[in-house]
């Protein structure tokens, strides 16, 4: 450790000097930081506009309007299947009823209300993370953590959207932070903390059976430190997993109608058939070289500074892992990997508390030969440079970029409720746009169907295969929509068969500037039948 001039000690905030003295008292109440977060997260549902992923809601929010309002509410070919457990939808459910009770579900309050109780969850989770900094390195790099989870644009892309990987995100976060293998030998979790951290990682595989894949690499971490082994598997691990699993067999068994072993499906079809690779395969290495170096941006070398500066490899195996794992399955997306984000900005915030050290050790020298210095310290320039990176990706993504597909439906949401919408017919790729959970209606609805399927195209793949020959059959037999949603590019080939059948541009709505996996879908456009 170095010495100042007169003696005294600087601290650097690395594991040994963590080590080195009892673990002090956060100079923040949890109260305190929760509540920032919260408001934080809160401010950040609110500014969420677009549309992401279609699990966001058709795995979801859909499942869960179906559950509280009846049986007008699509499942998917997965709750047929039985791959999906209803025990994350639940929570929404009781939500939607709750609203339903204080005649609260409007079309805005439905529409913003499940990310609002989202950002509760996601609050938890940034607090879980400055907690699990401050106890791994203390406040120093704790606060710097926070900063670099709030202001990361990927975490504030996704954190607050109602994808079951969020929650598994934030029950992941409050797992480790239980977990004794996850601390340094001097640095010990609070006695009884490892059966949390067992229940909270058992509820994580329930909500997302992948998650054992970062549960895996902590229970081996446990196995190897403990001296208690025998006691954690048959007392601890055995008895707090076969709970959670027998509870959450029990609400699937009530809400499927029948016995149903989700994770066991969930496995079959994703890992032993490579059933999810027919949405689409990605090279083996695309999580190091494109999706995770994406999600971590302007962070990454800061990241990779904090892993070597702190040589804490616990962590940073675990992100290794699961980053390795998940690279072998052909599917691959983003939010897969969410769970193991926040920890890589753990390392960015140890990185970024370095240099906060170097530059006050740097001030004190140079104080008394000059009076203030016009240029700005190192520090000063990385938190420039991150927030000028991250804050216009973060406010592009959430207000602008595929933002048609929410405010069409929006707008239908609306026009329902006013009675001027009777049905709805999507002629696009399936799962394009939120469906019954934002329109909150009883009216029928068709989008085009893409369940795998053996031998023929799904219908979703011919109708991009050729618009206007499936548009025409499809007419042979439909009754007559009141309103046609689709995107422009579609239109392009359909305007002629659209006037044909008395059909007219009543909405327009921005979607996109460029490209994402098809061609351009710059609008989103809402056609309604006239009255002659």
């Amino acid at each position: 450790m170095r010495q100042r001039k007169n003696g005294s000690s600087i601290k650097h905030p690395n594991l040994s000097d963590a080590e080195a003295k009892p673990q002090k008292k956060s100079p923040y109440s949890s109260k305190d930081v929760f509540l920032t977060c919260l408001g934080f997260r809160m401010l950040n549902a609110l500014l969420i506009q677009t549309y992401f992923n279609p699990d966001e809601h058709w795995q979801a929010l859909e499942v869960a309007h179906r559950i509280a309002f009846g049986r007008y509410g699509h499942l998917t070919w997965e709750w047929e299947e039985g791959i999906r457990s209803y025990l994350h939808p639940m929570m929404f459910a009781l939500f939607y009823k709750l609203l339903a009770l204080l005649r609260l579900d409007t079309p805005c309050v439905m529409i913003k209300a499940p990310r609002l109780l989202q950002s509760i969850f996601s609050a938890v989770g940034d607090l879980y993370l400055y907690k699990l900094s401050f106890a791994l390195f203390g406040d120093g790099v704790a606060k710097w953590a926070l900063f670099s989870q709030l202001a990361n644009w990927f975490m504030f892309f996704c954190f607050n959207r109602t994808f079951s990987n969020s929650l598994e995100t934030t029950l992941t976060l409050v797992g480790l932070y239980y977990w004794p293998s996850v601390r340094s030998s001097l640095n010990k979790a609070p006695s009884g903390s490892r059966k949390w951290g067992l229940a909270l990682a058992a509820l994580a595989c329930a909500i997302r059976p992948t998650s054992a894949v970062t549960w895996v690499y902590v229970g081996l971490l446990e196995l190897y430190s403990t001296h208690d082994r025998l006691r954690f598997i048959f007392v601890e691990l055995i008895p707090i997993g076969s709970v959670v699993l027998g509870i959450t067999c029990l609400l699937d068994r009530l809400m499927y109608d029948s016995w149903v072993l989700v994770p066991l499906n969930f496995l079959k079809f994703n890992f032993l058939s490579s059933g999810g690779d027919y949405y689409g395969t990605h090279k083996w290495h695309w999580y190091f070289t494109q999706g995770f170096t994406v999600m971590v941006f302007t962070f990454l070398p800061f990241c990779v500074a904090g892993i070597i500066k702190s040589k804490y490899w616990k962590l940073s195996g675990l992100i290794l892992w699961v980053l390795g794992l998940y690279s072998i399955l052909g599917h691959k997306e983003f939010r897969f990997v969410l769970p193991v984000l926040p920890i890589s900005l753990i390392f960015a915030g140890y990185s970024l508390a370095a240099l906060e050290e170097r530059g006050s050790r740097n001030g004190e020298k140079k104080r008394s030969s000059c009076i203030c210095n016009k240029w700005p310290s190192r520090k000063q320039l990385a938190i420039f440079f991150l927030l000028a990176s991250n804050i216009p990706m973060a406010l592009y993504m959430n207000l602008i970029h595929q933002r048609g597909a929410e405010d069409a439906m929006n707008y239908l949401s609306k026009e329902a409720a006013k009675g001027k919408v009777k049905s709805i017919v999507f002629l696009m790729p399936c799962h394009a746009t939120p469906y019954y959970s934002t329109l909150h209606n009883n009216l029928p609805m068709r989008f085009l169907d893409c369940a795998p399927s053996k031998g023929m195209p799904a219908e979703s793949d011919r109708f991009m295969m050729d618009p206007v020959s499936f548009a025409v059959d499809f007419a042979k037999n439909w009754s007559r929509p009141s309103h046609i949603v689709l995107f422009d590019s579609e239109e392009r080939h359909l305007k002629d068969f659209l006037v044909s059948h008395s059909f007219r541009e009543v909405r327009r709505f921005f979607h996109a500037h460029f490209k994402v996996d098809r061609d351009l879908q710059a609008s989103v456009v809402v056609y309604a039948m006239t009255d002659s």
